[in-house]
């Protein structure tokens, strides 16, 4: 009796299904060019670079994207783990083209830099930004020289650590930024007033063990007694994680790529 060759190649289809997503991640990240910028006082910073389908006649949105400090170093590699492939799968890519930039802070470096009180939950951001944001910001107003971004529509995210960033980075330059979405990070609550007039969506777990949800309730409190129209979506059961969630959510694309200034 003839046997069946059924299970080897069961076998053979289970693995290629389980390589298949690993493959898909691994070829959206070669769409973003690795890169390096260097000030004239020879800082450097590692980053990553994702183009739209470019079109010189045309402008584009530019997104800035900070990374949590798991993914801290110097391999140019660390920061594309979680939260930004989603700005390079075909559909986003197709449907929001935009100039990406993945940066990469250096180990024992920080995005933001502020004083903080873990008991009452006070924030209070210092008078110098870290020296990673500053070079973020010096390759933001670089990249408007070098390419067709449209300064209307430039947007800050970052996760826990990049969370914390991209609330430094609006509130020390609010007239940058034409919308943010911090994800699971804390703020300076006492600078609502100031970033009011950014479209701000605030992304928590509610059993956040890292960085504690009610932070980011402080700050849509602050925000609503500024006249600010933020959003807070708190994902019940949800620890520390909550990017899985906000980053997938499709309507977080479709809301930040029609704000403007």
């Amino acid at each position: 009796m003839r046997k069946s060759n059924i299970k080897p190649f069961l076998w053979l289809f289970l693995g290629f299904l389980f390589v298949m997503p690993v493959l898909t991640i691994a070829q959206s990240s070669l769409r973003f060019n690795y890169e390096k910028y260097t000030n004239s006082k020879g800082d450097t910073l590692n980053y990553r670079f994702l183009f739209p389908d470019y079109d010189t006649l045309r402008k584009y949105p530019l997104v800035i994207f900070l990374h949590g400090s798991g993914e801290r170093g110097n391999d140019n590699e660390a920061q594309l783990k979680w939260g930004v492939m989603n700005f390079a799968t075909d559909q986003a890519m197709a449907m929001y083209p935009a100039f990406v930039i993945a940066p990469q802070c250096p180990d024992n470096q920080d995005w933001s830099n502020f004083d903080e009180n873990e008991k009452t939950r006070e924030v209070r951001l210092r008078s110098t930004p870290a020296k990673p944001l500053q070079l973020v910001i010096e390759l933001i107003h670089k990249l408007i020289k070098d390419f067709s971004v449209d300064t209307n529509r430039i947007y800050i995210t970052g996760l826990s650590s990049g969370g914390q960033g991209t609330y430094d980075a609006i509130e020390r330059y609010p007239r940058l930024f034409a919308a943010a979405v911090p994800v699971c990070g804390n703020g300076d609550a006492s600078k609502a007033a100031s970033i009011a007039h950014i479209p701000i969506w605030i992304f928590h777990g509610s059993e956040d063990s890292g960085i504690n949800p009610l932070y980011s309730l402080d700050m849509i409190t602050a925000l609503s007694k500024a006249g600010s129209k933020a959003g807070l979506t708190y994902y019940p059961g949800v620890g520390h994680f909550s990017w899985l969630a906000a980053y997938s959510d499709p309507l977080l694309m479709e809301w930040l790529f029609r704000q403007h200034k």
